[in-house]
């Protein structure tokens, strides 16, 4: 037989689709639409391992099926290229980012492009290539250009907010702005100085610089995302982050919190992922109250979801980070309040909520006066409170919340309750208990929901509190002390933040000496010399990693334009993304501002769509099976797995790549670890056998398979269907190259149909009834795994229907050649191959998808069980449209069943169509 030579065939097609531009997609098409895209990635210097490609590889199965059944389909790929690990090297090794950046790319365009992908390359976007980040300081120029208008709810020009500020000033605007800003007249603004109106627009603008409180990293030089600290150290290289105060740009998102929201209704996104989003942006229904505090003109104003429940308040509780936390401490006190503060400041605020175990907190000294009792309220400090969410400032009802109840309980403060005479008593009280805490005539018998509506009235009419609309979301922090990013297109006039002109951009980043903070504790771009617009400095800080992501996916549709952001006719056609592949980490981050920036681009009328991706599809991770050798406690001496139970050993992780169904190659072992170069290893049965678990794939577990060499041994096709095979994609699973053989005889097997020994030897012979059956059963099961991206039964199918055919002896051009089709998707080069075999000159992504017919798989007769009863005592075959009568005459007269009623006449005959047969005699 012909050798089926995956090697010569990958290599020959990989170059054939290149050269002849077979996956490049025009804009144009009389076809129907389909743009079908994975989350780009970030290209390290580790490569791929086989986790990274299973997304990949789904992506591409339905974007090649799609073409098969007649879409016009864009699959583009690109890298989102700036990155705080590239920086880091440059920092350890004086190298630019960029050329670590290029030879990670280079090394990522290698492998993928050896699995066989059917990505557009001439769409390829990087995120740091200046001719990409041009369009990104475009979007920023525009969002800074703009305000929210919550009348009309979209962003407008802020050029159309200046003409109201002229003629009537701010009285009448009601807007998303800061919430110190002022009320002003026409006649203000307009004898306001042009640095005063930018000032006061600042106020007002979507894109803004204020001081704001940051994760800073001093090691590292520059402020994290809430995403990149953990436990109060950064995710790479754990320096410790502390809280800071800074000047820093800011986007409103918060502007956007409920389109967010109920936009989330109207896209096929994963439930937990719409979850996640939902809780990030927090919305709840209250009020603010304000309470007095004793011998102070301060209050300190709270936001409450139950309102009713503040008869239960007995103390009240700041965030360390809150302005009034060192206004309304003591002098007794200050010095245990500031240590307090300071430790506060190195924890996150995800470890804060998430800690429910820790209670702490200290005393300020200073006293709130309860605005209903007039009782005296003690005010504590504690990390559980987050400055970011309502006003940093909560009152504690330690009856109906647990944390409040766990800090009274630690600082014996009181926990009142109504018992059932509402009668306010001081007791312990279980909050995990609805409970009414109403001592009020207005409040007396009351509905929570009643409660609160008449508790919210009556503060207002009060004066002391108004009806109030919460998130927790709050606006995202823009700016980043690092080198490698997108520069803001800034420069700064007299102190005032002006935009550098369209025509000056891209904005390229600047040569400097060394990657770290200047002296002066500037960013790294403080380093370039003659670096500023007509003698003004520029903006030394630059964007964030999710910059360049929030909008990339319209890129891809028009990647060429050097005029326009994307052309209209462009946007037009492609609209948005049908379907979008990646991964669940990114659910607050990359997957919420993207829909942001997608939003505030539909508001200006730029693209034609407010959510970018009408289905959202995460795939799970593919997990590393780690081996185990076991060395004896105290030896070098290794015992195989069945043995270690007769010793005390240590589990000693084993590169898996030196393994084989767990058998370990033990002189490659030796090599691999000179500590046991002359260690005794006991076998059993003559091997020695690895243990075996499955933990996280990485590098210090030794359990990390590269592609490439899976690629090499066994073929790009054989890795693709194996990596579909191991389970549904949205599932994590673990990783076993044991199993990968199976693949690999089946595309043999596949192979050997098309062969006569050495010959190729295809028919142009009628198919039989069951060669049809087989095929059109395949089109069938295909099309609907495709549509579902129920893959992993995809690779069974093919596998039973190619058993089946060789049962059969098929080899029939009419059965072969759709079979091949069908397959394509899937193993695209050995494919390709036979359908060049099979005589066809054009590429076979170019062939339609083979139409199913019903009528091969109607069955001509329908085998019945036949009981007597209750027991089988026969199967009898019937036709497949015989009636009730004929198949129960029929069951009557077979001699089996004659014998088994033994003479008896049928009491009952009971015939369930195309299922069975049961006679009670």
């Amino acid at each position: 037989m012909a050798e089926y030579n995956f090697q010569e065939i990958e290599k020959k097609w990989q170059a054939y689709w290149c050269d002849q531009k077979v996956y490049e997609v025009s804009n144009q098409s009389d076809k129907p639409k389909y743009y079908i895209m994975d989350m780009f990635p970030y290209p390290s210097g580790a490569g791929l391992h086989v986790g990274h490609p299973l997304g990949y590889i789904a992506s591409d199965i339905v974007a090649r099926f799609k073409r098969l059944k007649g879409y016009n389909v864009l699959h583009p790929m690109g890298f989102d290229s700036f990155g705080l690990p590239a920086e880091q090297y440059a920092i350890q090794t004086g190298q630019h980012p960029a050329l670590t950046t290029e030879q990670n790319i280079n090394r990522y365009k290698e492998q993928l492009k050896a699995l066989g992908f059917s990505y557009d390359w001439s769409r390829e976007v990087r995120t740091s290539d200046p001719k990409f980040y041009k369009w990104t300081q475009w979007i920023f120029k525009l969002i800074y250009n703009s305000w929210y208008d919550n009348k009309q709810d979209k962003a407008r020009h802020i050029d159309d907010l200046i003409e109201i500020l002229e003629k009537e000033g701010n009285q009448n605007i009601d807007a998303a702005c800061d919430v110190d800003t002022p009320i002003i007249s026409a006649d203000e603004w307009n004898s306001y100085s042009e640095k005063e109106q930018q000032l006061f627009l600042l106020k007002y603008r979507l894109t803004y610089q204020a001081e704001t409180t940051v994760n800073w990293c001093p090691a590292l030089g520059t402020v994290l995302s809430n995403d990149e600290v953990k436990d109060g150290f950064s995710e790479r290289g754990g320096h410790p982050v502390v809280k800071k105060k800074m000047p820093q740009w800011s986007m409103r998102i918060t502007a956007y919190a409920d389109r967010l929201l109920s936009g989330l209704d109207k896209i096929d996104w994963p439930e937990p992922i719409k979850e996640m989003q939902r809780n990030w942006i927090g919305k709840s229904f209250g009020a603010e109250v304000d309470f007095d505090v004793e011998g102070s003109e301060e209050k300190i104003r709270v936001f409450t979801t139950r309102i009713d429940t503040i008869f239960g308040v007995s103390f009240m509780v700041l965030a360390p980070e809150s302005e009034l936390a060192i206004k309304l401490t003591t002098n007794d006190q200050k010095k245990e309040v500031e240590a307090y503060v300071e430790a506060a400041k190195n924890r996150s605020e995800r470890e804060r909520m998430s800690d429910t175990k820790h209670v702490s907190g200290v005393f300020t000294g200073s006293y709130a006066i309860h605005p209903f009792s007039g009782e005296k309220i003690p005010v504590y400090i504690a990390d559980y409170v987050l400055a970011g969410y309502g006003t940093g400032a909560v009152m504690a009802v330690p009856s109906g919340d647990q944390r409040d109840f766990d800090f009274a309980k630690k600082f014996d403060l009181p926990i009142p309750v109504i018992n059932d005479a509402q009668k306010l008593t001081e007791t312990e009280a279980d909050p995990t208990k609805e409970g009414k805490i109403i001592n009020s005539d207005f409040l007396n018998g009351l509905s929570p929901e009643e409660a609160m509506e008449r508790g919210i009235q009556e503060v207002e009419k009060l004066g002391i509190g108004v009806r109030k609309v919460n998130y927790k979301l709050r606006d995202a922090i823009f700016g980043r002390q690092r080198y490698w990013g997108e520069p803001i297109p800034v420069y700064y006039e007299d102190g005032i933040p002006k935009l550098v002109p369209d025509e000056e951009l891209p904005l390229d980043l600047p040569q400097v000496d060394e990657y770290l903070p200047t002296e002066d504790g500037d960013p790294p771009l403080g380093r370039a010399k003659d670096w500023n617009y007509n003698g003004h400095p520029y903006e030394l800080s630059t964007m964030p990693g999710w910059a360049g992501s929030s909008w990339y996916f319209f890129r891809y549709m028009d990647t060429d334009n050097e005029e326009e952001f994307c052309s209209k006719e462009a946007m037009k056609y492609w609209q948005d993304v049908d379907f979008y592949l990646g991964g669940s980490e990114h659910a607050t981050g990359h997957l919420l501002y993207s829909r942001f920036w997608t939003k505030f681009l539909y508001d200006m009328g730029i693209i034609e769509v407010d959510e970018y991706a009408k289905k959202l599809i995460n795939q799970g991770m593919i997990q590393g099976r780690s081996n185990f050798a076991y060395r004896v406690n105290g030896e070098n001496k290794y015992v195989s797995k069945g043995l270690k139970n007769q010793h005390q050993t240590t589990p000693i992780h084993v590169d898996v790549n030196i393994v084989k169904d767990d058998v370990l190659d033990i002189e490659a072992f030796k090599k691999s670890r000179p500590d046991a170069a002359d260690a005794e290893f006991i076998l059993e049965d003559g091997k020695y056998i690895c243990g075996w678990e499955v933990e996280k794939m990485s590098k210090s577990k030794f359990n990390v398979v590269n592609p490439d060499e899976l690629v090499d041994k066994y073929g790009a096709d054989t890795l693709r269907m194996y990596e579909m095979f191991l389970g549904p994609i949205e599932q994590s699973k673990p990783w076993n190259t044991n199993g990968i053989e199976g693949v690999y005889k089946f595309l043999r097997k596949f192979w050997s149909l098309f062969h006569n020994g050495d010959t190729f030897s295809v028919t142009e012979d009628e198919p039989t009834k069951d060669e049809l059956k087989v095929l059109h059963g395949t089109i069938k099961k295909i099309a609907e795994d495709a549509e579902r991206l129920s893959l992993n039964t995809s690779v069974s199918t093919f596998m039973i229907a190619v058993n089946e055919l060789s049962s059969l002896k098929c080899n029939k051009r009419s059965i072969l050649e759709p079979m091949t089709i069908i397959l394509s998707p899937f193993a695209p080069h050995i494919a390709e191959e036979l359908w060049h075999l099979l005589g066809h000159e054009t590429s076979v992504v170019d062939a339609s998808y083979p139409a199913f017919e019903e009528k091969y798989l109607v069955e001509d007769s329908i085998e019945y069980p036949v009981s007597v009863n209750g027991k089988m005592r026969a199967k009898i075959s019937f036709s497949a449209d015989a009636s009730k009568e004929e198949i129960e005459a029929g069951a009557l007269a077979n001699e089996t069943i004659q014998k088994w009623m033994d003479g008896k006449d049928p009491r009952k005959v009971i015939v369930v169509p195309k299922k069975i047969v049961n006679i009670v005699v």
